[in-house]
């Protein structure tokens, strides 16, 4: 561990001073992507400062005991002393841990969130506006800014699809958990007889991707514009504003019509674009390299789900961990950190297990 803290240290140091280099200063995507790691590294080169200081006081203490003809009173004290130190390093040691564990490397990126009606029809829909509503409220207690990049509305105010870009510090770190089928229970309004019925919705979650991630030729893509509409299929706009991206080679689709702008409906459907190629062959290559974890949505049916909303005992269910909390409402009002914390805690603990069987 301790080599790999000097690594560290160093790279802190060398990006300190990479930071004050004129050229960087220059380059505003260059300034961004050191200034982001920098400042993930400060807390792991502080913690290794930290470290050597217990070490180095340890030490002394220990000197301190075994020195000839020491007063028993200071003895006693250093002993004291060094036991409390030998605590506090062995907490530090666990953090530090935590803070060497292979960070994945889209952490840091703005997200694409995809939220789709699955199993449920209207009632189902409604949920998927239900959701979307806690993503954002979420977004905004952390800080995040979203923005919609397409929406199929239904009649009542459902959404068939919705999908937005998040962004902000660390927001793949934390939505990604969210990726899966989330059903829910619930008495519709519709349903006259009070009859609990069961829907699904899915939610993916994929890192923007830039352009230098995933490089796209121009033949290979079907580009097509349309007028945008609206609910039951309403026109909206009266020029040929919305925009259908169909990449050929692979028969992946975005449609964006949420702009005026058919330049920049262009723009938003080639960065979904791109994050669900990257997204694709990051699948990919988890199943070359035999992970055995299912697909981020599934089929929508009620079956396949990662969280279970019941509506009329309040309670949420993450299935991944086995967690029930009484709190729908306050989840739904954007306190997601109430499961995503306990989710974040269980990962990093796979992480650790994992790195210490290599």
């Amino acid at each position: 561990m301790l080599d790999k803290l000097n690594q560290i240290e160093q790279r802190y140091a060398e990006l300190g001073d990479r930071l004050g280099d004129p050229e960087v200063l220059g380059d505003p995507a260059a300034y961004r992507d050191l200034a982001r790691e920098h400042a993930r590294l400060a807390k792991v080169a502080e913690a290794a400062a930290h470290y050597r200081e217990i070490v180095e006081a340890i030490a002394d203490a220990e000197e301190m005991v075994a020195e000839e003809g020491a007063d028993p009173e200071m003895v006693e004290m250093a002993e004291e002393e060094a036991r409390n130190l030998h605590t506090e390093l062995a907490t530090l040691e666990e953090e530090l841990k935590l803070l060497l564990i292979p960070r994945d490397p889209n952490d840091e990126k703005n997200t694409f969130l995809e939220i789709r009606a699955g199993t449920g029809g209207d009632e189902a829909a409604l949920f998927a506006a239900e959701l979307y509503r806690m993503y954002v409220k979420y977004a905004e207690q952390r800080g995040w800014r979203v923005e919609p990049v397409t929406a199929n509305i239904t009649g009542i105010g459902g959404y068939k699809e919705v999908i937005a870009l998040v962004k902000g510090d660390g927001v793949y770190s934390r939505l990604k958990f969210e990726a899966g089928t989330h059903r829910v229970q619930r008495v519709p309004e519709t349903e006259s007889q009070g009859r609990i019925h069961t829907s699904a919705v899915t939610v993916a979650v994929m890192p923007e991707a830039e352009e230098v991630d995933i490089a796209i030729a121009e033949n290979e893509l079907k580009i097509d514009v349309f007028r945008s509409s609206g609910p039951g299929g309403q026109s909206v706009n009266t020029t040929d504003s919305a925009v259908r991206v169909t990449h050929l080679p692979t028969n992946t689709v975005v449609i964006c019509q949420d702009e005026k702008s058919q330049h920049k409906n262009k723009d938003k459907a080639l960065r979904v674009l791109r994050a669900r190629l990257m997204e694709r062959e990051r699948e990919t290559a988890e199943a070359e390299r035999s992970a055995q974890r299912r697909s981020q949505v599934g089929s929508g049916d009620r079956s396949e789900r990662i969280r279970t909303y019941n509506f009329p005992q309040g309670r949420v269910t993450d299935h991944r961990i086995g967690l029930t909390l009484h709190s729908l409402e306050q989840l739904l009002a954007g306190d997601l950190d109430l499961l995503l914390d306990p989710l974040i805690q269980r990962h990093q603990a796979e992480l650790l297990a994992a790195a210490g069987t290599e």
